[in-house]
């Protein structure tokens, strides 16, 4: 290390593999010395990763000795030879600040909403972080010109007075203040050091202000050295001066090297090659770096742009994907990925979107490939990471039979033992729940179900369920360690199940471990948090959980990387490929700073929020510059046409207005070998062979397997939609009935016919002129029996009342008497083998003797064309009325039937009933039912549909949408082999 000369910053360009550089340029500063010269060398760096390649460079050329390697937040030795106490934890530090966030919302409620109590916090936390990174106190802050901004400052200086007393001496030193405190008294702290042990940066931007003043610190000592990646060797010095203004230059990836330069009173000239090995490709690495040129003056691209001759050579390994889609997109990476594990290529995919590294991971799982993912999987993705949360959203909530299943259902729930038990009778309360059960589940219920079942221990499992999580809606304010405390014991004792001991495998595997040190860390630290509300803790519980993340122990390959866009500086793949290359993506747009805007940060002396944009750049001008790079982007995500990113969309405009030189030619050349990979990809997901055309389906089963008996209500849909018919009663496909049950439009029918009987059934009995007030009340009754939502309660008794004054005014108008209400009827078409049942709402024995058959709508009436082709439910009752289909009335003649719609617009559709249209009617039902007798008729998919969007419960069966409404029926015939379809 003697030929260090003046000057002791080195850089290595973009494209470098930085640690094998960085190992190889050490080695050969130190040939000729003795051994034991590397093991005074302590050598800093910026990340575990970059560590740990440096470690394995050493490693690889055999056993020798190391350099003492460390990361630059890792100064605890300093800090004990200085005195200085543990830092108070992150944690606990945003425990206090959101104890404080509450009681500042609680005494002034229109400063925040209350659930961005924890949000506000870890804001505020993070300002923190940085005012003491880079030495701001909050006195200047307080003193920033706001003359233009006095609304907005006045509320954010409330939040401000929070943060004073945690910068008083008085106060536990936080990370920040500790890490610089550290660096300012790294000097004495190195007494015991000898000088001409060498002390090197190397890895790192400067990009905070702590390490820019150690490497301050560091470049003062007589063997410092500060070896920067990626550093832009061919960007001309005029450029270099430009950068010097941040709010326009900020975001360029070279700004923190010339804010460096600044503080140490150094020139770009003055950065020397760590080694004399040139980049992977020095044409690109000018093309990138003509691209990049900051915004004010990019108009060099004119000038600078004519010297580029040999843009063939630059763009030759460039691959340039537009995809049309992220899936088209995820597919043709992951064959360019599946294609470099065949030639053993060491291969990265770098890119912040998380849902394309899935994706592609994804397809690559179709050929056993596992990539290794340096980000891992979040926390409350994982199994106890999931239990946790569910168990957090019960609290303060009413139990819903959705939630409640979730739970139950959960692979971690009942693991102790005999799961296989505890499943069979989650399936059974299931189907109880779908089919009748209520939307909110109670004890009482819950207890009635289990007396009312016929399997074995069900009382013990669901008294076991109340136990665990009975009454945790009625939960007020509590401190944060007695809800924790309570949450674990619930979430254990569902891991534990009814028949198990201990905490089940809760806490099992690498993600167990992960979740019960987040979840004791919280416990250590809990007294910070005060007291919470139920909706306070599970906004705070679901932020502290999130900020873990679990690599699991498996096989990956070796050579298949995802990498961060962090980890692009650690280099070393042969194959790059950058992916999400979309504006928003990569760069993320910086998140929005609710304290101070651009102005106030950079007069406080702050960094921009495009910083991190910068930061972003500098990734991706060291991935670009890589022996060979893929380039990828989707041209529309699942909302709207996507934009490209900033830089790509620079290097094509680049290319683009270099005809001269090529670009256009190059730029074309890159989008083909693109679109080769994506005609592969379309080509891996086109079957071999060209499917059948999906028809019309119109199935024919055998004679004696077609339905004997109908409802009124399902002669309409053998009209409209036979194929339902087909599903429903041959097939026996019901549908199951939803978990997450709303107010929908079957639950307002089944009320308002409730409240209407209810209310028929007592009219004899209720006084002239309190008609009205009497079925009100008797709608109210119903109403708080039958809908468990509160909304929808007060929504359908204001739309009752609206109609109430016509419904009163058209019932009984005739001088009819209710004879029936809901009762059965059956009619048998004997010559057919056939039988016709229904349920009619009313029918009233008018004063002549005959009878009125009335049917209630909660929306409009079928129209009398309607009736007469589709709709023909009262009809059908009143043929089977006059043939004596309803006992107690015995053959009584029809005089009428009518649909009282009791919608928006109440209205009345009565149609009178002849002779001739009951024997019409009867005449059509016997030749509808004697077709569907015949072998050769089948059962149509939506034959006649009101509507062409009209859902069906069976129209993915059919396969609608594969097929349209105009395509001829295609007859096939179904049933067992052998068996005569006759």
């Amino acid at each position: 290390m003697d030929d260090l000369g003046d000057t002791r910053v080195f850089g290595l360009p973009p494209g470098a593999d930085f640690p094998a550089e960085l190992v190889r340029g050490l080695r050969a500063r130190l040939d000729g010395q003795p051994p034991e010269a590397m093991a005074r060398v302590q050598l800093f760096l910026s990340t575990e990763r970059m560590r740990r390649r440096v470690r394995m460079q050493f490693t690889q050329s055999g056993a020798a000795f190391l350099p003492r390697l460390r990361l630059l937040t890792e100064l605890d030795p300093e800090a004990a030879l200085l005195g200085l106490s543990r830092p108070v934890s992150p944690l606990r530090r945003r425990l206090e600040l959101s104890r404080l966030v509450r009681g500042l919302l609680d005494a002034q409620p229109d400063l925040a909403p209350r659930a961005a109590v924890f949000d506000l916090a870890d804001s505020l936390a993070r300002l923190m972080d940085e005012m003491q990174g880079e030495g701001v106190s909050p006195d200047a802050i307080a003193g920033l010109d706001v003359s233009n901004h006095s609304a907005h400052w006045a509320r954010v200086q409330q939040f401000m007075q929070i943060l004073q007393p945690f910068f008083s001496a008085d106060e536990a030193t936080d990370q920040q203040t500790r890490l610089r405190q550290v660096v300012e008294g790294l000097e004495r702290a190195w007494q015991t050091l000898d000088p001409a042990d060498p002390v090197i940066i190397a890895g790192s931007t400067g990009s905070r202000g702590t390490t820019l003043r150690m490497m301050q610190k560091v470049l003062a000592r007589q063997k410092g050295v500060v070896v920067l990646p990626g550093f832009d060797f061919d960007m001309p010095l005029p450029v270099w001066a430009g950068l010097g203004d941040a709010l326009t230059s900020e975001d360029h990836p070279q700004y923190r090297f010339r804010q460096l330069f600044e503080v140490m009173d150094l020139s770009p000239e003055d950065v020397r090659p760590w080694t004399d090995r040139a980049a992977p490709n020095g044409p690109r690495n000018r093309l990138v770096s003509l691209s990049l040129r900051p915004a004010p003056v990019t108009d060099q691209w004119l000038t600078e742009g004519v010297a580029l001759t040999d843009l063939d050579v630059a763009t030759a390994s460039l691959t340039l994907i537009e995809a049309d889609s992220p899936r088209d997109e995820a597919l043709a990476l992951a064959l360019i990925l599946r294609e470099a594990a065949e030639h053993g290529l060491r291969t990265a995919l770098i890119t912040p979107d998380r849902g394309l590294t899935r994706r592609v991971e994804a397809a690559l799982d179709r050929w056993g490939i596992r990539p290794d993912d340096s980000a891992g999987k979040p926390l409350p993705l994982t199994p106890p990471g999931r239990l946790m949360r569910h168990v957090a959203s019960l609290f303060g909530q009413k139990l819903t039979s959705e939630a409640l299943l979730v739970i139950l259902k959960h692979p971690l729930t009942a693991s102790d033992s005999e799961r296989g038990r505890h499943l069979l009778l989650t399936r059974e309360l299931e189907l109880w729940l779908r089919r009748s059960g209520p939307p909110f589940p109670t004890a009482p219920v819950l207890q009635g179900w289990a007396t009312a079942g016929k399997l074995p221990e069900c009382e013990a499992w669901v008294d076991w369920i109340i136990t665990t999580i009975g009454g945790l809606e009625h939960q007020g304010e509590a401190s944060l360690k007695t809800r924790l405390q309570h949450h674990l014991g619930i979430t254990e004792a569902l891991a534990r199940g009814p028949w198990g001991t201990g905490s089940g495998a809760l806490w099992n595997g690498v993600a167990g471990e992960a979740a019960r040190a987040a979840v004791d860390e919280l416990l250590a630290e809990a007294e910070a948090g005060g007291d919470l509300l139920p909706f306070d803790y599970r906004a705070l519980f679901d932020a502290v959980l999130g900020r873990g993340e679990v690599r699991e122990d498996r096989m990956v390959h070796p050579q298949i990387m995802f990498w961060g866009t962090l980890e692009a500086r650690v280099g070393g793949a042969d194959l790059v490929v950058l992916g999400g290359l979309n504006d928003g993506v990569w760069p993320q747009s910086p998140p929005p700073d609710p304290w101070l805007n651009r102005r106030m940060r950079l007069e406080a002396g702050l960094s921009l929020p495009e910083r991190q944009i910068g930061l972003s750049a500098h990734d991706y001008q060291q991935a670009i510059a890589a022996p060979r790079v893929i380039l990828s982007r989707a041209r529309r995500d699942s909302d709207a046409e996507t934009v490209p990113s900033r830089w790509l969309n620079r290097l094509t405009n680049l290319l683009g207005g270099l005809p001269d030189q090529g670009g256009p030619e190059a730029l074309d050349a890159m989008r083909g070998r693109g679109n080769q990979w994506l005609e592969l990809a379309n080509r891996l997901e086109r079957p071999d062979a060209a499917l059948p055309a999906a028809g019309r389906p119109s199935p024919q089963p055998p004679v004696a397997h077609r339905p004997r008996e109908l409802a009124l209500t399902r002669i309409a849909t053998l009209i409209r939609n036979p194929y339902e018919i087909y599903a429903r009663y041959i097939l026996r496909l019901r549908k199951l009935d939803p978990l997450h049950r709303g107010p929908d439009a079957r639950l307002r029918g089944s009320t308002l016919h409730k409240i209407l009987e209810t209310f028929v059934r007592a009219r004899s009995g209720i006084a002239s002129g309190t008609e009205k007030e009497r079925l009100l009340a008797i709608a109210d009754e119903v109403l708080q029996q039958e809908v468990s939502w509160p909304a929808a309660r007060m929504l359908w008794r204001a739309r009752l009342e609206r109609a109430a004054d016509f419904f009163l005014s058209v019932d009984g108008a005739d001088g009819g008497i209710p004879v029936s209400l809901e009762e059965a009827g059956r009619l048998r078409l004997a010559d057919l083998d056939f039988s016709l049942w229904g349920i009619p709402d009313r029918i009233d024995l008018l004063p002549d003797g005959r009878l009125h058959i009335i049917d209630y709508k909660t929306g409009t009436p079928p129209t009398s064309e309607q009736q007469n082709k589709f709709d023909k439910q009262l009809l059908l009752a009143a043929c089977m009325a006059e043939r004596g289909g309803f006992d107690p009335l015995g053959p009584t003649e029809v005089a009428r039937i009518s649909y009282i719609g009791l919608g928006t617009q109440p209205k009345v559709v009565t149609t009178p009933i002849t002779a001739e249209i009951t024997a019409e009617t009867w005449d059509s039902l016997h030749r509808l039912i004697a077709r569907y007798m015949q072998p050769q008729t089948g059962y149509t998919a939506r034959r006649a549909m009101f509507e062409t969007n009209f859902p069906g419960d069976y129209d993915h069966l059919s396969r609608f949408g594969e097929w349209e409404m105009t395509d001829p029926a295609q007859p096939c015939r179904t049933g067992t082999a052998g068996e005569p379809n006759a």
